[in-house]
């Protein structure tokens, strides 16, 4: 399967035809029954959700336990659901200092209103504890297909700022962005972003292997309109793809791009598991 074959980190000095890749899971299922140990190659980024289910002690928890397995611990950090700065700063010195955590993504929050004193992923960059904790690689949002939240114009000029924070701080900064199903419409994205002078590293969103009517549940939560229209239109093929085939027709022109241009924006597919992390 194309996604479990190309997820690894790639090594700055090595080649490859094959995309890296990256995956997300939940802190329930990094804790949970199912072994992860081997499941993923040593290295490879796991982004660890934050939908306001999970505790700080079982977010710390999941980080620390993939650090152990051998991976990369990614958690997110949802500027809108931080409920105050002691807070914050007491969560990202635990992840930095139980579990190892050196990546992290931080993203708005997905909540109409703050319910502490952060209203936007730049308010946590600025308050500078993320360097003060070691952590300097730091992945922002990028919505191809736009949000039900902001203007494309509101996005553009977000990006540009954490563009010019990453400039002056010397942060790691990449962006990882919102699934969809149009390989080519995020490329088009990726490639204007550049020539606009957002030219942070991209790792385009793909989703794994699952139900039609899994597909449609997330990309309906996620505001991705465009995906929606895709799923309906294609429910054929994207039921071949339910029964175990592999998205090739999203990852393969992205990858074949990807190769064409190995110094162009995009750099990895980041893998949406909705059909569950053996799957992916």
């Amino acid at each position: 399967m194309i996604i479990k074959r190309n997820m690894h980190k790639l090594p700055d000095n090595v080649t490859t035809s094959a995309i890296p890749a990256s995956i997300e899971a939940s802190p329930a299922q990094v804790l949970g029954a199912t072994d992860l140990s081997g499941v993923f190659p040593k290295g490879v980024r796991v982004y660890l959700t934050d939908t306001g289910a999970a505790s700080q002690e079982k977010l710390v928890q999941a980080a620390a336990h993939l650090r152990d397995l051998g991976y990369v611990p990614v958690p997110h950090l949802a500027a809108r659901r931080l409920p105050s700065r002691a807070g914050f700063e007491e969560q990202v010195k635990r992840l930095g200092g139980e579990a190892g955590v050196t990546d992290v993504l931080v993203v708005g929050g997905g909540v109409d209103r703050p319910v502490g004193p952060f209203a936007s992923s730049m308010d946590l960059l600025s308050t500078g504890l993320l360097d003060s904790c070691g952590i300097t690689q730091i992945a922002i949002a990028g919505h191809p297909e736009g949000s039900p939240d902001f203007s494309d114009d509101i996005a553009v000029n977000a990006l540009k700022l954490k563009r010019e924070f990453a400039e002056r701080t010397n942060a790691d900064m990449r962006i990882v962005t919102q699934f969809g199903f149009d390989p080519g419409r995020f490329i088009a994205w990726a490639e204007g972003l550049a020539l606009s002078g957002i030219d942070l590293p991209v790792h385009i969103g793909v989703s794994g292997p699952a139900k039609i009517t899994t597909l449609l549940k997330y990309a309906a939560l996620c505001g991705v309109g465009n995906s929606i229209a895709y799923l309906k239109k294609n429910a054929l093929s994207l039921t071949t793809l339910a029964k175990g085939h592999s998205p090739e027709g999203v990852v393969g022109p992205i990858e074949r791009h990807w190769r064409a241009k190995t110094q162009g924006p995009i750099q990895q597919i980041h893998v949406f598991p909705f059909g569950g992390l053996q799957n992916s």
